[in-house]
């Protein structure tokens, strides 16, 4: 019976506890992570418009640990428009979502 009143009074006391408020403009759900982004240099190996996407061999990105490695990342239809298999390019990622939102030919 004890332990029935102390889960309701712990019940009790989570539902009366203060809502978390979001602060002002922040889009709920979204966080500091998703304004970061790093850069890279890479070779493009493949271009898929129906897909959104766009194969890199790039090399070491220091600021997210990758050693050099060939992906394939989504990509948004801006930074697409530019791309060309077989470019050297320097490319903007977004993260955590590891979008490329822009790539710029070397």
């Amino acid at each position: 019976m004890k332990l029935v009143l102390a889960a309701a009074a712990a019940l009790a006391a989570l539902a009366a506890a203060p809502a978390v408020a979001q602060p002002t403009g922040a889009t709920p759900g979204a966080s500091a992570e998703a304004a970061k982004t790093a850069e890279g240099v890479g070779q493009i190996k493949s271009v898929d418009a129906k897909t959104g996407s766009v194969t890199l061999h790039h090399g070491p990105i220091a600021s997210l640990g990758w050693p050099a490695m060939t992906m394939t990342f989504k990509a948004t239809p801006e930074a697409l428009k530019t791309a060309k298999v077989g470019q050297t390019v320097k490319f903007t990622l977004q993260a955590p979502d590891n979008l490329i939102v822009a790539i710029q030919p070397q």
